[in-house]
């Protein structure tokens, strides 16, 4: 199974939002932790922000929006 890594100007691009406001939501639990790529480089698994932005037009709260990001994570750790 092939996956996308977004790197962080992309994720910007998508949100169209700022570096500081991305973290802030990561910060928040509206957003999932950026992966380690590397020693200075980081990434978010595109589907994984393919599913928030569905969410997002879906109308979702941030109560669920949390919800799925939690789920998110922990899906994470049950692929290794």
């Amino acid at each position: 199974m092939s996956r996308i890594i977004h790197r962080l100007p992309a994720v910007q691009a998508v949100f169209d939002l700022a570096q500081s406001t991305i973290y802030l939501h990561v910060s928040q639990g509206l957003l999932p932790k950026p992966v380690s790529l590397g020693p200075r480089a980081v990434g978010w698994p595109a589907d994984e922000i393919d599913k928030i932005i569905t969410a997002r037009i879906a109308g979702k709260a941030e109560a669920d929006i949390k919800s799925l990001v939690s789920s998110l994570m922990a899906a994470r750790q049950r692929a290794v």
